[in-house]
């Protein structure tokens, strides 16, 4: 009789412990929507690469104390957790950032916006043959449902383009390999996140980055001008301060630590919050009017997150 007991108790932990770290992924993937409340204003004064060479100088020093103190966990790294690592930190982070910014200056922004929507589609694949995991019970209408969701808040009720050509071009397809870059991301972090703490990889994210960053923000040439005045530079580097430590350092130590107990095909879902806070800021921070069509993607993408949320029992 305890013995049952004890066994139910400890199954509803183990449900109660699952919804929760599928709702801490939500809210890191949703604090990535801040992005560009601080992105804005920085532009004014600083290229994209720069802005995320410095914010990742920030991250650096927030980082480098954490692997110092995990560097006995660093030993066992081996190779395959190298790859993991270096898809994650240059794939993930800087690679697929440029393949997406490129693909909209060469090709329709329209059809580029809806392909890049197949991210979680890369990301449940790779987690069934990467890592063997089981899919979510109804995946396929959970999956059209996420997709309609995004779909609306993007374009609304809209057709995006005239041409089945639109689909066809160079931005379209490098599009495609910046959604299976951060659809990749997502199963490798999982991946690493089976034998490391979330707080290493988080760090190790930042670190390995900047030599990349470093070489892509020297090859791009653009002078660094901060604006003058003691005032307009302390909010330049209060601003940079904030997006390095929100949708930077906190979400993804929030991200990571969810992810470490949920499937990647579950966590892929969960990074549907961040389109839904884009939009939500768009209308509380710039005016932008929030539609009709855009509230039903609210809605939708609502119900794929509650619906998944409830099938932890699973993981």
């Amino acid at each position: 009789m305890q013995s049952s007991v004890s066994s139910v108790s400890s199954a509803l932990r183990s449900s109660n412990s699952g919804k929760m770290a599928f709702w801490l992924v939500v809210l890191g993937a949703a604090l990535w929507g801040v992005d560009p409340v601080f992105r804005i204003i920085l532009l004014d004064s600083l290229t994209s690469t720069q802005i995320v060479l410095l914010e990742h100088v920030i991250l650096f020093m927030a980082a480098a104390p954490v692997l110092w103190k995990n560097r006995a966990e660093l030993r066992s790294v081996g190779l395959r957790q190298v790859g993991a690592l270096l898809f994650v930190s240059w794939g993930g982070s800087a690679l697929a950032t440029i393949l997406f910014t490129v693909a909209l200056s060469n090709g329709n922004p329209n059809a580029v916006l809806l392909l890049q929507k197949l991210q979680p589609l890369f990301a449940i694949v790779l987690a069934r043959v990467m890592l063997k995991e089981l899919l979510p019970r109804r995946i396929g209408s959970l999956l059209l449902l996420a997709l309609a969701g995004t779909y609306l808040l993007t374009f609304g009720f809209s057709f995006p383009f005239s041409h089945v050509d639109d689909l066809m071009q160079l931005g379209s397809l490098l599009s495609l390999g910046a959604a299976l870059l951060w659809g990749g991301s997502t199963v490798m972090g999982r991946y690493l996140l089976g034998s490391m703490k979330y707080e290493t990889v988080t760090s190790l994210r930042f670190v390995l980055a900047l030599p990349l960053l470093l070489v892509i923000t020297a090859s791009e040439g653009a002078v660094w001008q901060l604006p003058e005045g003691t005032g307009a530079q302390f909010a330049v580097l209060i601003n940079l301060l904030l997006q390095a430590l929100l949708p930077g350092l906190l979400s993804l130590l929030l991200y990571y630590k969810g992810l470490s107990k949920i499937k990647a095909s579950y966590a892929t879902l969960a990074e549907l919050s961040f389109p839904m806070v884009g939009v939500l800021l768009n209308w509380l921070a710039f005016g932008s009017i929030v539609t009709g069509a855009q509230l039903l993607g609210f809605l939708l993408i609502w119900t794929t997150l509650f619906t998944i949320s409830r099938q932890q029992d699973r993981l």
